[in-house]
């Protein structure tokens, strides 16, 4: 049976999810996510797709993208190909790296906005990945410490979300995190 096509149209708010093939590791090390990162802030930008949310989990990873450009899928498909391929060769394996096809669930901007930039972010809270909301705030491999003002992510844009919040940018971080 042949795949559904993708609902998508520019403006249009996906909430991606990407997970590893039986449930394995598609992050081993820092290696790994800064070439991921690397090749997702590259494709983002050179089809100027806005990015709200993000978060690497060991076997998985979660988006919030805004069509840009070019298609989502089309944005995904050359980050992911890149990234399982350059993983292969690194780690000496062969086959494939992700589960199935990426789910991406198309979002309403209002009210769910701010509500998935929550749950994105949060998930290294929940997996135990990091202790307590101020762990989270200097967690490297989640967009809230780039909303917190403590990394940056070029790719990231953080304006949208913060403008949710308040007009200054200290305030609206410091009702970011309390929404958090």
């Amino acid at each position: 049976m042949p795949r559904h096509a993708r609902i998508d149209a520019p403006g249009a708010l996906h909430h991606v999810i990407v997970r590893g093939i039986e449930r394995r590791a598609i992050f081993t090390d820092d290696v790994d996510r800064r070439d991921f990162l690397g090749r997702l802030a590259e494709s983002l930008e050179k089809n100027k797709t806005p990015c709200y949310a993000w978060a690497l989990m060991p076997n998985h990873f979660h988006l919030l993208l805004e069509t840009g450009k070019k298609p989502v899928g089309r944005v995904m498909q050359s980050v992911l190909t890149g990234y399982a391929l350059a993983f292969n060769r690194r780690h000496k394996r062969a086959g494939h790296l992700f589960q199935n096809r990426f789910k991406s669930i198309l979002c309403e901007r209002e009210p769910y906005l701010r509500e998935l930039v929550r749950y994105i972010h949060l998930n290294p809270l929940r997996a135990n990945l990091v202790s307590g909301l101020s762990g989270l705030d200097r967690h490297p491999w989640s967009g809230h410490s780039v909303l917190m003002g403590n990394r940056d992510a070029g790719f990231q844009s953080i304006e949208e979300v913060l403008l949710r919040f308040g007009k200054r940018t200290g305030i609206a971080r410091a009702k970011y995190r309390t929404f958090v």
